[in-house]
């Protein structure tokens, strides 16, 4: 709990500073950027992370990779700030509080709807369309295929669960009947 307090923290002094010289969209992609390495690259993580390897070394590692990444003067400086703070290995996490905020900032918001099948491009429109009327967001859908659902769909937008999946409602009725039978 006290790393996501953290990880919160970092993110919202870096939309601060993107606020303030106008550069929140090109540190939210640069931060993923950088965070997405990090997930895909974890020997590199590792090493830059690893307390055991001296730090001197570790900074020229971190060094040249914000270099070939090529990132604003202020991405690298963060991250660098990172590092000499013992945080880089939160650095997952707070790239997705910083692409919450960011979102927040834009009256963005991203959903997911997960379905037993293919939906069409126009029922997708519409469950989007609805979510926005119903957040007061532009939200943004993110669709996945789950054939255990057996049919309906469930939707997650922030801490809101929209579950219509006939799988839920047969765990319901089943639930529902063992109570039933208790009584």
């Amino acid at each position: 709990m006290k790393n996501l307090a953290i990880a919160r923290r970092y993110a919202k002094a870096l939309l601060l500073i993107g606020k303030e010289d106008g550069h929140t969209e090109e540190y939210r992609e640069e931060l993923n950027g950088f965070a997405q390495l990090m997930e895909q690259q974890k020997t590199l993580a590792d090493t830059i992370a690893n307390p055991l390897y001296q730090v001197a070394e570790r900074k020229i590692i971190l060094r040249k990779v914000l270099d070939k990444l090529n990132l604003s003067k202020a991405m690298s400086s963060f991250i660098m700030f990172l590092f000499e703070k013992g945080r880089i290995s939160f650095v997952g996490s707070i790239n997705e509080f910083y692409q919450a905020l960011a979102d927040e900032l834009k009256g963005m918001a991203r959903a997911s709807l997960t379905t037993a099948s293919d939906l069409t491009a126009e029922t997708i429109e519409k469950i989007r369309s609805a979510l926005s009327k119903r957040t007061g967001k532009d939200v943004v859908l993110q669709v996945e295929i789950d054939p255990s659902l057996i049919g309906g769909i469930v939707t997650r937008i922030g801490d809101l669960v929209l579950d219509g999946s006939i799988k839920t409602q047969l765990l319901n009725m089943r639930e529902s009947l063992k109570r039933g039978e208790r009584a």
